[in-house]
């Protein structure tokens, strides 16, 4: 493999996964339902709108689910898949559109619950370290932590102030973890191709 080459994959893997790390967060705040007044909210719009805007008329979002984000997401996960395998060919061949879509859903769930954790992690430390902090960064991380921590919360009995909800959330993750990488597994994905599987 060239430098050119080697170049390119790293440029397709890294701004493609920032891409779509910024647009699965922005389906992730709709679904959340966060403050989008917040600085943060209102940069990450500004970011995804000229990409989900044109997509808005046929994809409507439906409750909390922003299908213009879930769609877009899928699109560029499996464009980023088809670049890097076209770019070392030599390694695999680019397959077919379906199964280069079933790709990139796989990828964006793995990406999204990758995001959740993550998330998770912030808001235990924030909760120590910075606990009623109004800085809008955790402001977003309450935000978005809140609905999955919530049903979590409620699950388990009342722990006179100590919250174990982020453990049973993890023990989720994990499992959904292990359950994707099967499933990424069966599809004929490669292993280590799709961040965060």
């Amino acid at each position: 493999m060239g430098a050119g080459t080697e170049i390119s994959l790293y440029l397709i893997r890294n701004i493609g996964a920032l891409l779509l790390l910024v647009i699965v967060l922005r389906g992730v705040m709709h679904a959340s339902r966060v403050n989008f007044y917040n600085p943060i909210s209102q940069l990450i719009v500004r970011v995804t709108n000229p990409l989900l805007t044109p997509l808005r008329g046929a994809l409507p979002a439906a409750g909390r689910i922003d299908w213009a984000a879930v769609v877009l997401a899928i699109v560029i996960q499996a464009l980023i898949l088809a670049g890097i395998a076209w770019l070392a060919g030599d390694q695999w061949s680019v397959p077919g559109l379906p199964t280069l879509l079933a790709w990139g859903a796989v990828g964006v769930m793995g990406l999204l619950v990758n995001l959740y954790f993550f998330i998770i992690v912030a808001m235990i430390i924030v909760s120590w370290v910075a606990a009623g902090s109004r800085h809008p960064a955790i402001e977003l991380i309450w935000q978005i932590s809140e609905p999955v921590m919530a049903p979590c919360r409620a699950l388990l009995p009342n722990m006179g102030g100590l919250d174990l909800s982020p453990i049973l959330l993890f023990f989720s993750i994990q499992i959904v973890q292990i359950g994707l990488r099967h499933l990424a597994f069966s599809l004929g994905l490669p292993p280590g191709l799709v961040f965060g599987l």
